[in-house]
């Protein structure tokens, strides 16, 4: 059994993650320092639910916090890093990014100095499909992304180039996954799949930027954890796309919604943000022949798996609360 470290593992892609290991028999230590950038209550359950297994071990740390980090290296003798604690969001990032540069820069700092300090050679660190606007499509993972429109895409360029030189300095084995747009079941309330479900079920207006033409590269949670734990491979450095490779409209997406829940959405349109873009659709050729790795969950599929587990949980999603400015 290994040791691995999950920052953010009260976080939507951290939980899965963390939950996957620990099925799988690895011991799990998880940190999260449970920030209110949305609504406290989703983080906490699935934090329960890995509480239930004997082979986790959580501390409420902030990855900006060297001392507290610290501590916790000390205590065990971790084997890899899968970091995936970050200040998230492209528009909220717009008017905070002094946090954005404290968590997706300096704690990545942090990381990589423990990494040096204790020997551990092997860490996979959390990137976006952000990194691409603006660039010909299908995005590959040689364009130069040197143009980053979002102080959110800005940081996690800069958190790549600071792996790099560790990487080149000290020998770390760093593996850079590009995600795009994941959803599914317990998501996070800024995504535009959790808004337009709990709008959709409940009546409410759902707010659209744009026509609705904007297509994205929807990547169901369990193929992205499947491919975040296949990249704890060593390969030395190496930058990797994990997308669903299928671009579809917001529209179709909210077709299949109203299909599912039964219900017609009331659909309000707002003006294009300055930092959205028209289409994401991820190339996902290295991450085949490096991972072995390809996305099984159509978008259909994901939306039909998320809505259950929505009507599952209405209590609770009744009152999570949506910020329109996330």
């Amino acid at each position: 059994m290994s040791n691995i470290l999950i920052t953010g593992a009260a976080g939507f892609i951290g939980s899965g993650i963390s939950r996957k290991l620990l099925e799988n028999g690895e011991n799990v230590i998880g940190i999260d320092n449970i920030n209110n950038y949305y609504d406290r209550r989703l983080k906490h359950l699935r934090l329960k639910a890995l509480k239930q297994f004997p082979n986790f071990t959580f501390y409420k740390v902030n990855i900006e916090n060297a001392k507290a980090l610290s501590a916790v290296f000390l205590k065990h003798k971790i084997h890899a890093i899968i970091n995936l604690a970050a200040r998230s969001g492209v528009r909220y990032s717009i008017n905070n990014t002094d946090l954005y540069l404290a968590t997706n820069l300096h704690g990545v700092l942090n990381l990589l100095e423990l990494m040096k300090k204790h020997d551990i050679k092997k860490m996979v660190q959390a990137s976006s499909s952000s990194l691409y606007a603006g660039q010909k499509m299908p995005f590959t993972e040689n364009l130069p992304v040197n143009t980053p429109i979002s102080p959110y895409a800005v940081t996690k360029k800069a958190a790549e180039v600071l792996a790099y030189s560790y990487h080149y300095l000290f020998g770390l084995d760093i593996t850079i996954l590009r995600y795009f747009t994941v959803y599914g079941p317990a998501g996070r309330p800024d995504m535009s799949c959790f808004r337009f479900i709990k709008w959709i079920d409940e009546g409410h207006e759902l707010i659209l930027y744009g026509n609705g033409e904007q297509r994205r590269d929807f990547t169901y949670v369990d193929d992205i954890v499947d491919g975040t734990i296949k990249a704890l491979k060593p390969v030395g450095y190496e930058i990797i796309n994990l997308g669903n490779n299928h671009p579809h409209n917001m529209l179709e997406m909210i077709s299949m919604m109203e299909k599912c829940l039964n219900k017609k959405a009331r659909i309000k349109n707002m003006p294009v943000q300055k930092t959205d873009v028209t289409a994401t659709w991820a190339d996902i050729g290295k991450a085949k022949s490096l991972l072995c790795w390809t996305p099984k969950v159509s978008l259909e599929e994901g939306i039909a798996r998320t809505i259950k587990w929505h009507i599952e949980n209405r209590p609770l999603m009744s009152r999570i609360e949506i910020d329109l400015l996330l």
